[in-house]
């Protein structure tokens, strides 16, 4: 079974938690389609970066619900720090 190849940020991957849930909200999915590159890759490193599997599982909710709802970009998240000053 082929799985659907969606957009990753401009560092990081796709995992497949995120992806499985934003394939199960298609207004998720159409607003993950409409942010930048950077502002994928801010979703993918603020899930990435938990440290608990317990925090990771309420951030993937987040990140589908919160798209869902238009928000663009990870509240209160300063930034991710894995890429280079000039977007790459």
């Amino acid at each position: 079974m082929k799985t659907q190849q969606l957009l990753s940020g401009t560092v990081h991957k796709m995992p497949a938690d995120v992806r499985d849930a934003l394939l199960k909200d298609a207004p998720a999915l159409t607003a993950w389609h409409d942010i930048t590159p950077l502002a994928r890759n801010e979703w993918l490193c603020w899930v990435e970066s938990a440290k608990l599997i317990e925090t990771r599982a309420r951030r993937v909710e987040r990140t589908h619900t919160d798209l869902a709802e238009g928000i663009r970009r990870p509240c209160c998240w300063l930034g991710c720090i894995h890429r280079e000053r000039n977007g790459r």
